[in-house]
């Protein structure tokens, strides 16, 4: 399941997805306990489906056990990735305690300046994979 939410454009934030499932009590609780972060993106991936199999997860009933979480701050602005990620341990401290709770949590914490150069990166090396295939296609006269 994948949602991305777009933060800090209005007090409410904007769902930017076009799925129309409702979310999930632990991804409300992780959006929430972010809040502070104020982050500009936020993208919350519900990975649990893919671990239920997994040896640790048998006998345990959440469908909610494995995050993927992508957040853009300008919180991070002038730290590390690790004490990025200690910032969001400490605000999903007591999910990630709790029995049944997050299980795995995955974690992609950038600026605003970092995901603009992202962003910027990915669109060269699409237009230059493009580029490339215009260029070995054969030429009709």
């Amino acid at each position: 399941m994948f949602r991305r939410y777009a933060l800090g454009f209005s007090t409410v934030g904007r769902q930017l997805s076009t799925m129309s499932s409702s979310t999930t009590p632990l991804e409300d609780a992780i959006r929430a306990k972010v809040g502070p972060l104020s982050p500009q993106t936020l993208e919350i991936y519900n990975d649990s489906h893919l671990h239920a199999h997994h040896k640790p997860m048998q006998g345990n009933t959440s469908k909610e056990t494995h995050f993927r979480v992508v957040i853009t701050s300008d919180a991070f602005a002038s730290k590390m990735q690790p004490a990025r990620h200690r910032m969001v341990y400490a605000l999903l401290r007591d999910e990630m305690a709790v029995e049944g709770g997050i299980h795995a949590l995955q974690l992609r914490t950038m600026t605003p300046d970092e995901e603009e150069r992202q962003r910027k990166k990915k669109e060269e090396q699409d237009a230059a994979a493009k580029g490339e295939t215009a260029e070995s296609a054969p030429i009709s006269e």
